[in-house]
Parts: C-alpha cells; structure tokens; sequence
C-alpha cells in the first residue's frame, strides 16, 4: 500500500495536465462546436421565458407528476411536443473563472480518489504500466463513464455524449501517465 498523502504530485500535476487538455480540446479543436443548437427564433422564445418569470435552475417540459404522466392530458401533450430539458443558469456573463476553478477543483477530486484506490491496491515500486492501467481505470470511471448518464437521462444527444466520453479517456490517460510516471519507487 501506498500512503495517499505521498502521492500529492501526482495528484496536482494529473489535474494541471488535465486542465489545460481540457482548454486545448474546448478552445481549439472544433469537435465540440457542434453540441450545442441555436433556438430557432431565440429572441421571441427568449422573451417568452424572461416574461414568464423564470429562474434559475432546471426545467422539464411538459412537466407532470409520476401520477399524472399516464393521462390522456399529458398523453397528448408529450405527443405533440416539444418534449425537453433546459437547463437556466443566472442572469449576465458567464463566470469562467469560478467554472474554471470548479474544473481544477474537480480535477483534483478525481486524482485524490484515483491516489486512493491505486495506493490502496498496488505497492510502491510497482512498475509503470500496472500504475498506469489501475489509475486509467479508476479516473476512466470518473471522467469518462460518468458522461453516459447525460445521454440516457438528460435527453443529450448520443454525438455529444460520446464525444465527452472521448474527452474522458484523454484525460484518463494522462493521469494514468503521470502517476505511473510518479509513482513512488
């Protein structure tokens, strides 16, 4: 076993690896441009849920209750649709900063869990590529497996999904690299 906090470097430079992966993939690649839609006619849809006074937080349309959902009423509407989620965060800019620190902060959240599971299960000494395949793993279920949740209950497109599932392993992957690099001899 290897004690968690002789794995502090590994933990910090995986989540600084993965950040600035994560900035390249966001900010240069194009393969996230697509994710996300235009509404069609956004001013008059946007005008219409600043009238009706909505807030923050997440929205499903229609909405019903458990109970109501069977009713010809519901029934009805579901069929005629739109059918969906929206998701309103609050009102003026974006704050990059504090989502970016979030990211970081979670970034070395994964690590912690992934020094803890590994150091759990393997020796100090244990050479690079059984390092690698434990902490790949454990971070793979974080940053990877974690995303298909968005395509089976928040109705996000299976491109999407996949793509951020792509991301994951990239990012898996460079932790695994750093700790099996890392890795107390």
């Amino acid at each position: 076993m290897v004690a968690i906090h002789t794995l502090w470097m590994p933990i910090l430079l995986s989540a600084v690896f993965v950040f600035v992966a994560s900035s390249i993939i966001h900010m240069v690649l194009p393969y996230h441009r697509s994710d996300y839609k235009k509404l069609p006619d956004e001013d008059k849809v946007l005008a219409a849920l600043r009238s009706s006074g909505v807030s923050r937080g997440v929205y499903m349309f229609p909405h019903c209750t458990h109970k109501d959902m069977k009713s010809p009423e519901m029934q009805e509407k579901f069929k005629q649709g739109p059918v969906g989620m929206i998701t309103v965060f609050p009102g003026g800019p974006a704050n990059m900063p504090k989502y970016l620190v979030q990211w970081f902060a979670f970034c070395v959240v994964v690590g912690i869990f992934t020094a803890y599971l590994t150091g759990r299960t393997l020796p100090s000494g244990t050479v690079y590529l059984a390092v690698f395949r434990v902490a790949g793993a454990v971070a793979f279920m974080a940053y990877g497996v974690g995303q298909v949740v968005n395509g089976i209950w928040m109705g996000q497109p299976w491109s999407s999904v996949l793509k951020h599932v792509f991301d994951g392993l990239i990012y898996s992957l460079l932790l695994a690299g750093t700790f099996g690099w890392l890795w107390p001899r």
